[in-house]
């Protein structure tokens, strides 16, 4: 074994794939890129994330308390990366870099209609946001592509690398 700096733990932890998140406060959308989440709870869906109080979306996903989180699948790598090198304080970023926004059923912030995967979300704890800006979001409801068949996601390492989805295995569970 050899010592690891702590600053890189989390390259090891990243367990789940890179996401959108979705705002709208004020009459304007924004979009951010999003690695830091996880699910907290099966029915309903809970999913806890991590959104860095320096970052726009912040303020509106505190002020609104809902959200939509996009699934992009490999094709759409470079502009995920692109959308999470700039700020939505100065940057149109749905236009930026040709996405559409498509509307949601039960929230206001808008869908990514090239995303195989939306989740409309609500804001369902904040207990963890001053301390840790970790909100814990319910989905609403959530919506998938089927034209997008065996989508591949990304998962980031740390300093611009990321690995593919890969082959899948089927190992005897008890959950179904």
């Amino acid at each position: 074994m050899k010592n690891l700096p702590l600053s890189k733990v989390y390259q090891l932890l990243e367990p789940g794939p890179v996401v959108l998140l979705t705002t709208a406060r004020r009459g304007r959308v924004n979009v951010m890129t999003l690695s830091w989440h996880m699910m907290v709870e099966f029915e309903p869906p809970l999913v806890a994330c991590v959104v860095s109080n320096r970052n726009h979306s912040f303020a509106a996903l505190r002020a609104t308390k809902e959200c939509v989180i996009a699934i992009p699948g490999l094709e759409l790598a470079p502009k995920v990366v692109g959308v999470g090198n700039c700020s939505g304080r100065n940057v149109e970023k749905f236009e930026r870099f040709g996405l559409t926004a498509a509307p949601a059923e039960l929230v206001a912030p808008p869908l990514v209609a090239e995303c195989f995967a939306n989740l409309e979300c609500r804001v369902a704890d904040t207990r963890f946001v001053n301390r840790y800006c970790m909100f814990v979001l319910e989905v609403l409801k959530a919506w998938t592509d089927p034209a997008q068949r065996d989508p591949k996601t990304i998962h980031h390492h740390g300093y611009g690398r990321f690995a593919v989805d890969g082959e899948m295995i089927k190992l005897k569970s008890r959950m179904r």
